[in-house]
């Protein structure tokens, strides 16, 4: 497809509407409603970041820490493939930034009023670009090295994930086995053991994408055994009062090819029944060979349905009523995909992801990754905020819980593919709305403005609009602009008013070429949401 260059070139601008205004049909009445988890949107930090552990000292910035908090509550995971080549050594030394950063937070269980020190900022700046390149080598040539974390690595990790109002999932290496075979949990005891020590709270994963095991490290493993290796991990941790309630997921499938639904069934059947949810993940296309057609091809986007579908098919045959996550997904796999994944026009793979999984079905998304390595993060390595924080803080405050149905009726004149539209009951942790109000998302990507229109029973409500439109870079830019304004940190501990702009009632619901943006419909009244 072509995009249009104005789009590129003009940020904001609305351009002349078409006459050709789409009626929305909104169902706000339903009978079997779907409601998800309170923390849906959900994000991941990647266990490269802990290929060298003085790296972690990153968590200390009081920056990310407020940008994460933002995102509460959510799960953070600490996974990916780099979990199944870390070894947990409890007696060995930290680093210099480790202990500078335990010393200043963990040890005095500090969440606010410290910072990671300047010069050590300085300091893993300088080095982050050549440990960066490092990672994402390893990703490329799929070579892989084992690395060793400390007890400082786990508080620190600990420590924010708690200052952030996350709750971290640990993923531990799958990738010891004993000659028989089977999981070797000795090196996961042990740092079970100090998180117990410790009265930490967390959660936990075995093993990254086993799919993959023989690709990257030369060791095959079916998914009848790991679900026996699941029910090995689900014993230990009954072994501990702490754990013996706390989550296990998995088995973090890759995408459902015919080798991985396979192995995806064979491991529901063997160890279906100890894990709390299963946990799968996505990517639209391969960062390297990516183009800007198609992060807003409608065609790509409308890939991920049958995959969702495929997944809960294999998990409704096998165990019934098993919750099912997205629990590691970007647009972009290898890193993501530079100039793309971290700018506005990625915005229309991650909204479209979280309706799509939404109404579908899926109870839990977690965006790959937060900070990190990589290109596919929501917070640069400078600890600034992507297109993509900015839409997810968004969605946050205004999405609620529970799922509607909303569509458009069929007009010859526009391609309603290219129109993507998803409604919810409005988030009622949000006190600028009322339980009853009802929140739109939309996406445009049609190359000319295109008005919606609400329907007869709704056209005398107000509604507040929040469109996010990009910088001077068009889809390219790392800038966004809610209704206008640039967002940006208030300081290192305050985020932005993230304020609508009121539309009077019967006024239409405006969208520019190639943009996205949310509608608050108040007073609604929907039945669904009371």
């Amino acid at each position: 497809m072509n995009i249009p260059a104005c789009i590129v070139f003009l940020a904001g601008a609305l351009f002349k509407a078409s006459s050709n205004a789409l009626e929305l049909q909104l169902q706000l009445k339903t009978s079997s409603r779907t409601s998800l988890n309170p923390r849906f949107l959900s994000v991941t930090i990647d266990a490269s970041l802990a290929s060298e552990p003085k790296y972690i000292a990153f968590l200390g910035s009081q920056k990310l820490i407020t940008l994460t908090r933002g995102l509460s509550p959510a799960f953070l995971r600490f996974g990916g493939t780099k979990s199944d080549f870390l070894f947990f050594d409890p007696v060995r030394n930290a680093s210099r930034e480790e202990n500078i950063i335990w010393n200043l937070t963990v040890k005095q269980d500090v969440c606010d009023g410290r910072k990671l020190p300047f010069s050590v900022q300085q300091k893993l700046w300088s080095q982050w670009s050549v440990q960066e390149q490092a990672i994402l080598k390893q990703a490329y040539t799929e070579t892989y090295k084992n690395s060793t974390i400390t007890k400082h690595t786990v508080d620190l990790l600990y420590r924010f994930a708690n200052c952030s109002n996350l709750h971290l999932i640990f993923g531990l290496n799958a990738l010891v086995r004993n000659r028989d075979d089977h999981w070797n949990s000795s090196n996961a005891k042990l740092l079970i053991d100090y998180c117990d020590s410790k009265e930490y709270n967390l959660s936990w994963e075995l093993g990254n994408e086993p799919n993959s095991f023989k690709k990257k490290s030369g060791l095959y493993v079916d998914g009848f055994q790991l679900g026996k290796d699941f029910i090995t991990l689900h014993d230990l941790l009954s072994k501990y009062k702490r754990y013996r309630i706390s989550g296990l997921f998995g088995p973090d499938i890759g995408q459902p090819k015919k080798s991985s639904q396979k192995m995806l069934k064979s491991f529901l059947k063997a160890g279906g029944e100890v894990i709390n949810s299963v946990t799968w993940h996505h990517y639209y296309i391969d960062g390297r060979t990516a183009s800007m057609e198609d992060f807003v091809s409608s065609k790509i986007l409308g890939s991920l349905s049958s995959e969702i579908k495929t997944v809960l098919r294999i998990v409704n045959e096998t165990v019934p009523g098993k919750l099912v996550w997205l629990g590691e997904t970007s647009s972009a796999y290898g890193g993501g995909s530079p100039g793309l994944s971290n700018t506005y026009i990625d915005g229309f793979m991650w909204l479209d992801k979280l309706g799509m999984s939404a109404k579908l079905g899926i109870d839990v998304v977690m965006r790959q990754a937060l900070f990190g390595a990589g290109s596919y993060n929501l917070v640069d390595s400078d600890f600034e905020p992507l297109p993509d924080y900015w839409l997810s803080l968004l969605f946050k405050k205004l999405v609620g819980s529970i799922v509607l149905n909303a569509s458009f009726k069929s007009s010859k004149n526009v391609n309603v593919e290219k129109m993507r539209v998803y409604l919810h009951c409005t988030n009622i942790n949000n006190p600028k709305y009322k339980v009853g109000d009802v929140t739109l998302f939309a996406m445009n990507l049609l190359n000319h403005t295109q008005e919606m229109q609400l329907p007869i029973f709704l056209s005398g409500k107000f509604v507040d609009e929040y469109l996010l439109l990009p910088g001077k870079a068009g889809l390219l830019s790392t800038i966004v602009l809610l209704n206008g304004q640039v967002l940006k940190m208030v300081d290192e501990k305050t985020l932005p008013a993230l304020n609508g702009k009121q539309l009077d009632p019967g006024s239409p619901l405006i969208l520019p070429s190639m943009s996205f943006g949310f509608f608050v419909v108040k007073s609604a009244k929907a039945s669904a949401c009371l």
